[in-house]
């Protein structure tokens, strides 16, 4: 009898632990708040790609200056992320989400509202600062909800960065092609809401370490990302072994390399390298990387394959929005798979988790480089992509928090939304440069064999990532002193 009474207890208390914080206060309006403001990001990381015509038509520009629209976005994305994380612990991770939000949306205005595609690329820029969303929100997770929400939670927020980006592909199809491309931005806006839900619900960070912030290693790590991104965005005007690309190119490397060796010698460096170290962490983040790469590969070249007209001997010669919805299958798959993945983590370990997530993005894009005929190819590509996208978002963000102390959360989840964000950075400009390298003549359109190589590096890059995926070691899950006595254990490795 007592047993059960005990057991009856716990029950209860596990109930009341999932709907709560640590602090006792409601856990759902916290959660609302994080999902709004990842959302949307996510949709204005991505919906630009299927408008990069409609941007070149507009502001009479190359498809290749309007890429920036995209490859700006990320880049300054790149930069602000693990930025954000600094700020957070020294203001407080709320405070700057906040802020975080309000630049978002003035970023967005400044697009909707720009003449040309440089005041275009400028605002996109600006915008791009809301990469911090994503460490800062990871930390509040970690700060406020118990152990055994902590998982799910962690994958449904990873799963944003997919979700979102997989609903704005059709839905600024919808909007090209019955709107003005201005409407697009103006979406945005919904960052406002949110910052006040932020504002309003999400209670002070916990005291931490104060820190600096290296504004010198942001100042570098951009000029690096940027020096490679414009190498490989001008490759094709220059020719791959031309002097200037690898002149270029080199520069670059050489940049990021002294970022590197610079965040060494700062005492409160920018990107922590001796974190980066630690073999969980870094085949965590290379595998981020890669995944990136692929993610961005198809949120580019599947609408404009979709929309190459028939007479090409290839494409569908389908509108935006029907070239959107065609993507709409993997943005409902990763809407169920997202907070999946965190469950089933918890089961069989994220990192069994991670590595099926690349396996499953490997076969869709296999899929594609042998049969890319029918539209139904590509939906159920989109499926396998939707779900490995999800599984492996989910299972790196909890990969990281176990292999980190809870102190080292947010800049530690930071730094692996920096890997994928510029692992997407350079997917955008590369295939941006393999399908501009082969056109079919008198039409500007790509050859269907461009899209048949590109189809098979993001195929090659989700194999790589399966190899680094199964690089990381098995962990034992960390304790964490504030977890209540009745909460489960943490997720597995």
């Amino acid at each position: 009898m007592v047993r059960k009474r005990s057991d009856l207890f716990r029950l209860r208390a596990n109930v009341v632990a999932m709907r709560t914080t640590v602090h006792g206060k409601p856990a759902a309006p916290i959660l609302g708040a994080l999902l709004l403001s990842a959302l949307a990001f996510a949709l204005l990381q991505t919906m630009v790609a299927p408008a990069i015509p409609a941007f070149a038509d507009e502001f009479d520009t190359s498809p290749a200056t309007a890429t920036w629209a995209l490859t700006g976005f990320l880049l300054s994305a790149s930069v602000a992320t693990p930025l954000a994380g600094k700020l957070g612990d020294l203001f407080g991770k709320g405070r700057v989400l906040t802020i975080v939000l309000l630049i978002f949306s003035a970023g967005a205005v400044v697009c909707a509202v720009a003449p040309t595609i440089e005041v275009l690329i400028a605002g996109r820029v600006l915008s791009g600062v809301a990469g911090g969303v994503f460490p800062l929100a990871f930390g509040i997770i970690n700060d406020e909800l118990p152990g055994e929400r902590r998982a799910t939670a962690i994958g449904l927020m990873s799963a944003m960065f997919g979700i979102g980006g997989g609903i704005g592909l059709p839905l600024s199809g919808v909007i090209v092609d019955n709107a003005d491309v201005s409407v697009l931005f103006l979406l945005g806006l919904m960052a406002l809401p949110a910052a006040f839900a932020v504002h309003r619900y999400v209670p002070a960070s916990p005291a931490r370490k104060r820190t600096s912030v290296d504004v010198v290693g942001a100042l570098v790590l951009s000029a690096g990302l940027a020096t490679i991104l414009l190498a490989i965005s001008r490759a094709n005007s220059w020719g791959w072994s031309s002097a200037e690309f690898l002149g270029l190119l080199a520069l670059g490397v050489a940049t990021l390399a002294y970022f590197a060796r610079l965040e060494l010698r700062t005492p409160e460096p920018l990107v922590d390298m001796r974190m980066m170290r630690r073999r969980p962490v870094l085949a965590t983040n290379a595998t981020g990387f890669l995944v990136g790469i692929a993610m961005f590969g198809s949120f580019i070249c599947i609408p404009q394959f979709a929309q190459t007209p028939e007479a090409s001997g290839y494409g569908f010669g389908m509108t935006t929005t029907e070239a959107g919805l065609l993507m709409l299958p993997s943005a409902l798959t990763m809407l169920v798979f997202g907070p999946l993945g965190g469950a089933l983590g918890n089961r069989i370990g994220f990192r069994s988790t991670l590595m099926m997530g690349t396996v499953l993005a490997a076969l869709s894009f296999a899929l594609l480089a042998v049969a890319h005929a029918e539209p139904w190819e590509f939906v159920v590509s989109g499926l396998l992509m939707g779900a490995g996208i999800s599984l492996a978002f989910a299972s790196m963000a909890n990969l990281i928090v176990v292999a980190v102390d809870p102190s080292e959360v947010g800049v530690a989840t930071g730094i692996n939304t920096v890997t994928r964000t510029v692992g997407g950075a350079f997917g955008a400009a590369l295939v941006a440069a393999l399908l501009a390298a082969e056109t079919v003549p008198g039409s500007g359109f790509p050859t269907e064999t461009a899209y048949t190589e590109v189809f098979v590096v993001a195929g090659a890059g989700a194999l790589l990532a399966l190899g680094t995926a199964m690089a990381i070691p098995r962990l034992k899950p960390r304790s964490h002193a504030r977890r209540p006595a009745a909460q489960a254990e943490p997720a597995r490795a």
